[in-house]
């Protein structure tokens, strides 16, 4: 029970990777704000099975691409625990669009992608930094991605968006060392609602990948409590969850 008596926020809690970090983070003890844009219903359920099974969380609800929701969400946590010791930049918008296809990279996709994948996690960063620096082991994690460092994915603002994700998370961990640690996780595919993938593209992921599958929401779950709990000599790295596709490239 590594994070008793910690309190960790996640971004985008309500599904996908975010649901199996925040409920992750409660199995190790810890308190968890399982943040939402518009997934109430997703959000609550999360929280309460946390309750459920004798732990401690709330919802919170928080676009983090406005920075006026961040602080109120920042505020709440204050409010209620008193303290943060560990934010998960979780949250993240992308649409499919063919990389070929410049023409149909509207602003609108522009706009929504960076505001939401990068500003949104500054944000919250710059938001939380005062209550992160009271507590002694204190970490950021960003959940960038493998189409960071490859240039894929599903669009090349989304891309572009992971590789600075990357890029900050170097320069957010130089800027806040000593006391809080800033490393990021770049999952490749993993099989959630994101994006709109439809499944064959996750079947055919773990046909060219080297270990024969892709990763799993738990998987990328253990890489950020390893990076907020026992990684503890860590900061400013990205470690990749791709089942080897970025190091190895395909089998």
């Amino acid at each position: 029970m590594t994070f008793i008596n910690r309190v960790a926020l996640v971004t985008g809690a309500g599904t996908g990777i975010g649901r199996a970090t925040a409920e992750a983070f409660a199995r190790e003890g810890a308190n968890v704000v399982v943040n939402y844009s518009k997934s109430v219903a997703a959000a609550e359920e999360v929280a309460a099975g946390i309750r459920d099974r004798g732990g401690k969380a709330i919802a919170v609800q928080a676009d983090v691409s406005r920075e006026a929701d961040v602080i109120g969400m920042m505020e709440r946590i204050e409010r209620e625990f008193g303290r943060l010791d560990i934010l998960v930049n979780n949250a993240g918008w992308s649409t499919r669009v063919p990389h070929e296809k410049l023409w149909d990279l509207t602003d609108e996709i522009w706009d929504k992608t960076l505001n939401t994948n990068l500003r949104g996690m500054f944000y919250c960063v710059r938001a939380a930094v005062t209550m992160l620096r009271r507590n002694e082991g204190a970490a950021v994690v960003n959940i960038a991605s493998a189409a960071g460092p490859t240039g894929m994915g599903s669009s090349m603002v989304y891309a572009a968006s992971k590789g600075a994700m990357i890029t900050m998370t170097k320069s957010l961990a130089r800027a806040l060392a000593p006391q809080v640690r800033v490393n990021a996780v770049a999952p490749g595919f993993v099989r959630t609602r994101f994006a709109g993938w439809p499944s064959e593209t996750f079947d055919y992921a773990a046909t060219i990948s080297p270990m024969g599958r892709i990763a799993t929401v738990d998987e990328v779950a253990e890489a950020v409590l390893f990076l907020s709990g026992a990684g503890s000599g860590i900061t400013g790295e990205t470690i990749g969850v791709d089942g080897g596709m970025t190091a190895l490239g395909k089998k």
